[in-house]
């Protein structure tokens, strides 16, 4: 299959040179570990300064209140998101809006998008205990009952959902997956249950949806659902891989920093070639990933190829970002262990992005079937 060239286009440009400004001079690692302590995890304020920047209308319609631009140039914003681990509710909104326009009918999304693209903040509920990553394997249940739909079964992972106005929902209802809208004032008294996760970052929550009932227009369109679930299924990827590229980066960046200043026998330990090797290895494999994220924003919207370039540079920048993070743990000794070593804060995360839509190895499986099928 013949692959699309790397795009790199003057909007992408612009918006990668505001975003990498505003986001190394917002999120300082201080400013990080501070959040990570808090009961929301992230900063109000921030937030409607990113909103006010038009971040969330990136690749919302015109005609929705957004700017009319599309995926691929989201991806500056979310990988320096990741470089700066600035932590926010920014993907899970934004994959939420991509529902909406892949699956959702005329007026949900006259009464969704605008308010997504000035902020509001919603998230995807596409998880469940069995930990599937097909999204269409589906156990909650939609029964209709009159006029009204009833939701029973149980999300895990709900990223952000405790500050989410609007969640999206995957139920299986007569028998084939569907989207549900679910509002806020919607959710009974003790639906969310806080869960510890490894990147501490984020937050999320468990979603009961026993005794859940919503009128039937709050339905995705069903027919869409296979569809709508496909492509945000390829939108995770894309945006997780522009996160693990950006936090690949900063980890290189760290550990180099480091070997230039670490003594050890009176020498730089950067010097010996134990290290110096592992290193350029890492910084090897980051540009060819991030050769592979900009290949896949610029061919995102191509039938075919632009799932391949998608898998291609999920799982490259899932191997990438482990890989560098955890040489930089080795390579600060016994210090590289504790809380306090940055690196430890980006292996988590490495972690966490492969435990969400398909690790490389599920990627590289997928690439199989799509290739040499």
């Amino acid at each position: 299959m013949e692959m699309a060239a790397i795009g790199f286009g003057e909007a992408q440009i612009e918006i990668l040179d505001q975003a990498t400004n505003f986001c190394r001079e917002r999120s300082p690692i201080d400013k990080v570990r501070e959040l990570m302590d808090s009961d929301t995890g992230f900063d109000a304020a921030l937030w409607t300064e990113m909103a006010e920047l038009g971040w969330m209308g990136i690749a919302i319609p015109e005609a929705h209140g957004g700017i009319g631009l599309s995926l691929a140039d989201v991806v500056p914003v979310a990988e320096q998101m990741g470089r700066n681990m600035l932590s926010s509710p920014f993907a899970a909104t934004t994959l939420a809006a991509q529902a909406l326009l892949a699956g959702g009918t005329e007026a949900q999304q006259s009464e969704w998008l605008p308010k997504l693209a000035s902020g509001t903040i919603a998230t995807l509920a596409l998880q469940e205990e069995h930990g599937d990553w097909d999204l269409t394997h589906v156990e909650a249940k939609a029964v209709r009952n009159g006029d009204s739909i009833t939701l029973s079964g149980k999300k895990l992972v709900v990223q952000w959902v405790e500050a989410a106005e609007l969640i999206i929902a995957t139920v299986s209802l007569d028998g084939a997956p569907a989207l549900a809208l679910i509002t806020k004032a919607d959710l009974p008294e003790g639906a969310l249950r806080r869960e510890a996760i490894i990147d501490e970052t984020k937050r999320s929550a468990a979603l009961t949806l026993d005794g859940i009932s919503i009128p039937e227009s709050q339905l995705l369109g069903p027919a869409k659902a296979g569809s709508a679930l496909a492509h945000v299924e390829l939108a995770s990827g894309l945006l997780q891989a522009a996160e693990m590229c950006g936090g690949t980066q900063s980890v290189i960046d760290y550990t180099v920093d480091y070997l230039k200043t670490r003594t050890q026998f009176g020498k730089v330990i950067g010097s010996y070639q134990a290290l110096k090797h592992p290193a350029v290895d890492a910084y090897v494999d980051y540009e060819k990933a991030r050769s592979h994220l900009y290949s896949a924003a610029h061919s995102f919207g191509d039938q075919g190829a632009g799932e391949v370039a998608v898998r291609m540079a999920k799982a490259s920048a899932d191997k990438t970002y482990s890989f560098a993070a955890d040489r930089a743990i080795q390579f600060h000794g016994g210090f590289g262990f504790t809380h306090d070593c940055d690196a430890g804060l980006h292996r988590r995360a490495a972690i966490f992005h492969a435990s969400q839509m398909g690790d490389a190895a599920w990627q590289r499986a997928k690439l199989a079937d799509l290739l040499f099928a």
